[in-house]
């Protein structure tokens, strides 16, 4: 791409008119649909170009493929994790970069909002009519380690993968102008994503973020109460975690004492550094690897990783977190390798919500790189009478995510003895980090994502960690029953 090609920042004019409003006949890469009946938004990866090894193009045909009502594809589009105001952008164009565990978005330059389609400037429909199509690109960073193939994702569709990466020069849509994001300041959207999963005795919980491993071990099993003193058990929690210090080989560990909201700063404080120590000095005994300097951290109730509104919130709060550079096993293997987990054959299992009959219908569980596995399911109200099936954004830590999801799905590997919960899109902002759920949401413009038509289906996606040499995993999905899945 050159400075003369380029398209103008979301404050200059607008090029031609109509411009990439219909005419793309290429040939789809994959396609994603989402929606019921008649109205049916198609999304379809016609274009993915990495440009100079650092920028990827991401050109996308939406397609109203319903029979009889216009949609409006801004606000399904749009990037709920930056602050908009208007929804006019194609923002939520994302790459789920697996082996870095980032989420990737279109650039935001220097005097706009998104390197990206802007219906506005680029005079584009606000909605489609049943067969019209448009054709939207974003900008964004290039995946690591310059794959062939990547994994597109869009706040409105499940997942899709093994999308092709062209290194020639990007063939714009008819009419469409693509910015040189070279001639430009721009500044990066890239997410990091923590895969966590815990103990099934509650004991620790890890989050993977494709560099780093935070192991938090619950104060309760630790401590007692208002207690710095190591209880028995703690013994075999911390082996556990030296195991993974040793498996490491990063020459830091840091611990940091946490508290929940109960109490005061003047206790907390305190209390939080006193474990912290105590933790570290076991650990320095357990650990055999050499060279490895500890350093150990309280504070309070300040940096929660969950709501404290609720009993599980502060139970979770009340921890220890220990930090290291993560090993090549990421979370503590059993003894034998687990090749299959309770629960019920098939891929399929009922329910009922609000009387009517509901089914559920798994996908796939397919792995990516990173250690990183992606579910896709459907629900289908198999009633007569419009329902909602509002379990599955019930799930305990709902409050700590910023927008409600679909997060009330766990896997389940019973020989390990751990569960792993969905990922978690971390979103720095000016005040804090937001963690968003890595998997279909169920807020804003999606908040119809849990009611049902009389037969209409639904299809969601989780991202989880994914753990090594296990052929199938135990699945509950709200209140389904549970089932035994395939990884693919």
């Amino acid at each position: 791409m050159t400075p003369s090609s380029a398209a103008p920042s979301s404050s200059s004019p607008a090029p031609s008119p109509g411009s990439s409003a219909g005419g793309d006949d290429r040939p789809a890469l994959a396609a994603a649909v989402h929606g019921v009946d008649k109205t049916l938004l198609k999304v379809e990866p016609v274009a993915v170009n990495r440009v100079e090894g650092r920028h990827l193009v991401v050109q996308l045909r939406l397609s109203n493929a319903g029979t009889e009502e216009d949609i409006s594809w801004t606000g399904p589009m749009g990037d709920s994790t930056r602050p908009l105001g208007q929804i006019r952008w194609a923002s939520g164009i994302g790459v789920l970069d697996g082996a870095a565990h980032r989420l990737l978005l279109p650039y935001k330059p220097a005097d706009g909002v998104c390197l990206c389609s802007d219906q506005d400037r680029d005079d584009l429909p606000y909605s489609l009519e049943p067969g019209e199509s448009i054709t939207v690109y974003g900008v964004l960073p290039a995946p690591s380690g310059e794959p062939e193939t990547v994994t597109i994702v869009t706040p409105e569709t499940a997942p899709m993968f093994d999308v092709p990466v062209s290194d020639e020069p990007p063939v714009p849509a008819p009419g469409m102008a693509l910015p040189d994001p070279g001639a430009q300041q721009v500044s990066t959207l890239s997410h990091p994503v923590q895969v966590p999963s815990e103990s099934l005795d509650k004991s620790e919980e890890t989050a993977d973020d494709g560099r780093d491993l935070r192991v938090s071990l619950s104060s309760d099993v630790l401590f007692a109460v208002n207690k710095a003193t190591l209880t028995p058990k703690a013994r075999s929690v911390l082996a556990r975690t030296a195991k993974l210090v040793d498996a490491s080989t990063g020459p830091a560990v840091t611990v940091e004492g946490h508290a929940d909201s109960s109490g005061t700063d003047a206790i907390n404080d305190p209390l939080s550094r006193r474990r912290a120590q105590a933790v570290q000095r076991a650990l320095s005994s357990l650990v055999t690897r050499d060279g490895i300097a500890f350093e150990a951290k309280g504070y309070g109730s300040r940096r929660p990783l969950y709501d404290n509104a609720s009993d599980e919130g502060r139970r979770r709060n009340r921890r220890v977190t220990v930090t290291f550079l993560k090993p090549e096993t990421a979370t503590p293997s059993p003894t034998t390798t687990s090749t299959a987990a309770p629960g019920a054959e098939g891929s399929k299992a009922t329910s009922r919500a609000e009387g009517q009959p509901f089914g559920l219908e798994v996908t796939g569980l397919r792995t990516l790189p990173g250690q990183l596995a992606v579910l896709t399911y459907r629900v289908t109200n198999n009633g007569d009478q419009e329902a909602h099936y509002n379990e599955l954004s019930r799930s305990s830590e709902w409050m700590s995510y910023k927008y409600r999801s679909a997060s009330n799905v766990r896997l389940t590997d019973v020989a390990a003895r751990r569960e792993y919960l969905p990922g978690r899109i971390m979103v720095t902002t000016d005040d804090d980090t937001d963690a968003y759920c890595a998997c279909s949401e169920t807020a804003g413009v999606r908040l119809s994502a849990e009611t049902f038509g009389p037969g209409q289906t639904r299809e969601y996606w989780t991202l989880f960690a994914l753990p090594s040499g296990t052929a199938s995993l135990k699945l509950r999905v709200g209140d389904f029953p549970e089932l035994r899945v395939a990884v693919d």
